[in-house]
């Protein structure tokens, strides 16, 4: 009777109402978040779909009422991501190494961390504006190897945060483990923390690239474009995003639809490597 009476009483009957009333909230906030992404993707998939063909991938950006595809933008883009993960990776590994493995409680990992934390919200402009003041200014050219390096400032971030991440989560009995037979500590990082965590910073690697494959203000500042075939990563260079900027706020009615084309491009690359770096974090959770 005295559980009746509690489930029946007025404090009760209130925290029910809030409840109901806080869950509908959320399901409508949902609701309306999903409802907008899903108009994105149909309004991307609507326009670009139409402009998928072959001559896309094979052909340079056409001049106003001509034909022609995305080949140029394409390639830069592949050219200065790969050069920017190249370059970030490495670096992003190492300091996450250090600040999980070498200075986890040290002073230093604290004022590392929060200018991690710092880079990693900092916005993509800022971080063009800061390349082109001490690549492109002090050389007189825009060139490709300087968008690669905007880029890169962007990945180690990524990387950094990942790194550290997934190797605090090796347990430390790992570690004993090889220090118990004598193994050095650079030996057992090398071929037990990072055999461990293969997965996760693999999955890391994976959205670095993702965040910066539709960077375009970065490139504006550094590569800014390039209208004919370039492989010269001395020179201005064209890019996939640069372009779809580019020619979506142009009054030709055929480069829109070559950028509404290579906007799905984007999205559906960003898509496949979520997809990838998602699997991979699923497999590192359940080894």
């Amino acid at each position: 009777m005295a559980l009746i009476s509690g489930a029946n009483s007025p404090l009760y009957a209130k925290r029910r109402r809030k409840n109901v009333i806080t869950m509908a909230l959320a399901f409508a906030a949902t609701a309306l978040g999903l409802t907008w992404l899903v108009l994105v993707l149909a309004v991307l998939l609507w326009n670009g779909v139409g402009g998928l063909s072959l001559a896309v991938f094979t052909e340079m950006t056409p001049p106003p009422g001509a034909a022609g595809g995305l080949l140029n933008p394409i390639v830069g883009s592949l050219m200065m991501t790969v050069v920017a993960v190249v370059i970030g990776t490495p670096l992003g590994i190492l300091a996450g190494t250090y600040l999980a493995e070498y200075g986890r409680y040290d002073k230093l990992s604290s004022v590392v961390r929060f200018i991690n934390d710092i880079l990693l919200s900092a916005p993509s402009i800022v971080i063009g504006l800061f390349v082109y003041e001490v690549m492109v200014a002090s050389l007189g050219h825009f060139s490709g190897w300087a968008g690669a390096v905007a880029l890169a400032v962007i990945v180690v971030p990524v990387v950094v945060r990942t790194t550290e991440d997934m190797l605090t989560l090796v347990p430390d009995t790992l570690r004993e483990a090889a220090a118990s037979i004598g193994l050095p500590r650079s030996l057992m990082i090398r071929h037990v923390a990072y055999k461990a965590a293969r997965a996760g910073m693999i999955t890391g690697v994976l959205l670095a690239i993702a965040r910066i494959s539709g960077e375009t203000a970065p490139l504006l500042f550094t590569a800014l474009n390039n209208q004919f075939w370039s492989l010269d990563m001395a020179a201005p260079m064209a890019s996939l995003p640069v372009v779809i900027f580019q020619f979506a706020l142009s009054p030709y009615k055929d480069w829109q639809e070559l950028a509404w084309t290579g906007a799905l491009i984007i999205t559906l690359a960003v898509l496949a490597l979520s997809i990838v770096a998602r699997f991979l974090g699923a497999q590192s959770k359940t080894s």
